[in-house]
């Protein structure tokens, strides 16, 4: 008689072993400096009181500088209420574990900060120079900027929520110009022609400037060299708007005719597509508006323009250059900032806080421009020549 009993398990299958248990995971909470800003008359912030009150709850430490948030019209009571500490030394808000900020720390803010700080806040790459990433260098900053990071779905996602206000409020804007150089109002009524509106790209901002000028009932053109872009744009709009690629005649041509020209196309260190010569044969009392102008102008008579002294004529056409264009509507933009970075920082709590993000998340490593001091985007080094580092052989 055998000895043998079937079993469908082989040996090593039937051996003990250790039993795994879920490791519950843990984020470090950590101290959040909100500084006041105090570049280009900024009005924006990103934290709301209501956003306050929840990262409290998750044991967050809030640091707000007093009046940070006045230009968007929340008060320091109001902050106070929802468990933030107020402070009037702006040193205390630049010191502590992680820094959100609108627009970049200057040089002398650089300094009030700790080493292996991480600060997260817009580049604006085309108003840096090469100093302002030496300095950071030497604190050991992790520094992220809102132009690179990167959700899930491999979107730019604060770049894409920023854009959605940028393009409504560039033709709101104009609008305003418009009635002000030459009394047009930008839609037409019955017996008046409405305004001509001519849109350099078809992305997130061209998106949204077509929607708001549709709206008013302005005459909508869009250039873009993405023929999926417009096929996209084609679709949202309803096939309504002419669309076109960017053929220097037919562009000129539209521009001649033009009232409004909004410039909604990242140029990083390439030429502008409408030329001081297109600008000249415009109408007199037209507008533009270079909305990407911080990452590269669209219109080469463009220049920089703050809120104080929000444009320039040049040729007889109203010139708009505010880097910051969201912030004439600080309040809304606030909101839709401060809901982004709510659920980005609950998330890495819930993943066990940025160290760990960044060995396990590819996205959170791209959304880095410095890690402890090391230069770590390709496009920075080459257009400031600082040496560059993989951040893949930084962290794996």
């Amino acid at each position: 008689m055998s000895t043998n009993i079937f079993t469908p398990f082989t040996e090593e299958e039937l051996m003990p072993k250790e039993e795994k248990l879920e490791v519950i995971k843990k984020g470090k909470q950590f101290s959040i400096g909100i500084p006041k800003e105090t570049c280009l008359n900024e009005r924006r912030t990103c934290i709301t009181p209501d956003a306050v009150q929840v990262l409290v709850e998750h044991g967050h430490e809030i640091i707000i500088e007093s009046g940070a948030g006045q230009g968007s019209f929340f008060t320091d009571l109001q902050y106070s209420e929802s468990g933030a500490k107020i402070t009037n030394d702006p040193k205390e808000a630049f010191g502590q574990d992680l820094i959100l900020k609108v627009n970049p720390p200057t040089e002398d803010e650089i300094e009030y900060m700790k080493p292996n700080t991480y600060l997260v806040s817009a580049l604006q790459i085309n108003l840096r120079d090469k100093e302002y990433f030496l300095k950071l260098a030497e604190k050991k900053i992790n520094a992220i900027a809102f132009e690179f990071i990167v959700d899930e779905y491999k979107q730019l996602a604060l770049v894409r929520l920023v854009g959605e206000i940028a393009g409504t409020v560039s033709i709101l804007y104009a609008s305003e110009l418009l009635a002000l150089s030459n009394g047009l109002m930008l839609g037409g009524i019955t017996g008046v022609r409405p305004a001509e509106v001519v849109i350099l790209g078809a992305g997130i901002v061209g998106e949204f400037a077509t929607k708001a000028a549709i709206g008013l009932g302005a005459s909508v053109k869009v250039f873009d060299n993405s023929l999926s872009k417009l096929r996209r744009l084609h679709t949202i709009v309803d096939s309504r708007v002419p669309t076109s690629i960017i053929d220097p005649k037919e562009l000129s041509k539209s521009l001649r005719r033009a009232d409004v020209v909004i410039g909604a196309l990242p140029r990083l260190n390439m030429t502008p597509i409408v030329t001081e010569d297109m600008v000249m044969k415009m109408k007199k009392g037209s507008v533009i508006i270079d909305i990407t102008i911080d990452n590269g102008k669209v219109i080469e008579t463009s220049e920089l323009t703050t809120m104080e002294d929000p444009y320039v004529i040049k040729h007889g056409v109203i010139h708009c250059g505010l880097p910051n264009l969201t912030s004439r509507m600080p309040r809304t933009t606030t909101k839709a900032i401060s809901n982004f970075f709510l659920s980005y920082i609950l998330n890495y709590d819930e993943e066990g806080g940025f160290e760990n993000m960044l060995i396990r998340k590819n996205e959170m490593k791209q959304s880095l421009y410095m890690y402890k001091g090391r230069h770590t985007k390709k496009i920075i080094c080459d257009r400031f020549g600082l040496t560059y580092h993989d951040i893949n052989l930084l962290i794996f």
